[in-house]
């Protein structure tokens, strides 16, 4: 527990300035943080087969290539270049057809790596334009995240008697997941009502901030599937007592991905 509190705060003296800084120190700390979320992905896969080395090297540049797009602009703009996803696509798959070999590297490789390249590089791409943006819809986005989570595990051990998904994850509870969005929406409901625009209309920032807080959880759900499919119990070891980057990470990859369904709403 203490191993725990210590890499916490450690965590939160290294984030909360870069947060208030913003612009390429933020965008570099997120590349960075990419770069260790993808290495933890490879990692999973490489518990099966040996990754050729020239595919890691480009899962990594890929990756950070789609965080950095666009890092200046303090818009969100959603742009796609398609050329880069047909460089990805060939890169990926067409190794499986050249080593023919599915014992060292398979299609399903290719699909895997594509992947984790992708949901990486959009989902802290998406950080930087949201910090640019906004420093404080990107605290509301993290509060929904950090206070679910607390009350999730909170409301789960002190009540939680109905299992939510046994079979991914045997501590979730139905009564965690209730009270973790309650309280989850509650927190960041008040703080953007207050802080961010308090003219805005209640109903559409509770849907919202609902919709997030659940989604946040079920993202959480989605990593734990994987752990447990490669049957490991933390991503890494990065943080003492934490476990890894997206052990920490997971809920606000999706809570980011799913708030450009709502941006033109709060």
């Amino acid at each position: 527990m203490k191993q725990r509190v210590i890499s916490a705060i450690v965590l939160l003296l290294i984030f909360i300035p870069l947060l208030f800084i913003g612009k390429e120190p933020f965008a570099l700390f997120m590349g960075i943080v990419a770069c260790l979320g993808l290495y933890e992905m490879m990692n999973l896969k490489q518990k099966e087969k040996e990754i050729p080395f020239l595919t890691r090297v480009l899962a990594y540049l890929a990756t950070l290539y789609i965080v950095f797009c666009n890092y200046t602009s303090n818009e969100i703009i959603f742009s796609i270049d398609y050329r880069l996803l047909c460089i990805l696509i060939f890169a990926f798959l067409i190794p499986s057809v050249v080593i023919g070999d599915n014992k060292r590297y398979s299609f399903q490789d290719g699909l895997y790596l594509l992947g984790a390249s992708l949901l990486i590089g959009f989902s802290f791409n998406l950080l930087v334009l949201i910090r640019n943006y906004s420093r404080n819809i990107l605290i509301y986005l993290f509060l929904i995240t950090i206070i679910t989570d607390t009350f999730a595990l909170v409301t789960g051990k002190n009540i939680g008697k109905h299992k939510l998904c046994p079979t991914i994850s045997p501590n979730k509870t139905v009564e965690g997941l209730i009270g973790g969005t309650i309280m989850g929406t509650f927190v960041a409901t008040v703080f953007y009502a207050t802080v961010i625009n308090a003219q805005i209309d209640l109903v559409p920032l509770l849907i919202v901030t609902v919709s997030l807080s659940l989604v946040g959880q079920l993202g959480d759900l989605v990593f734990s599937q994987m752990k447990r499919y490669y049957q490991v119990k933390d991503f890494s070891n990065l943080i003492p007592g934490h476990g890894g980057v997206l052990d920490r990470l997971d809920s606000i990859i999706f809570v980011v991905l799913m708030y450009t369904l709502f941006i033109t709403i709060i």
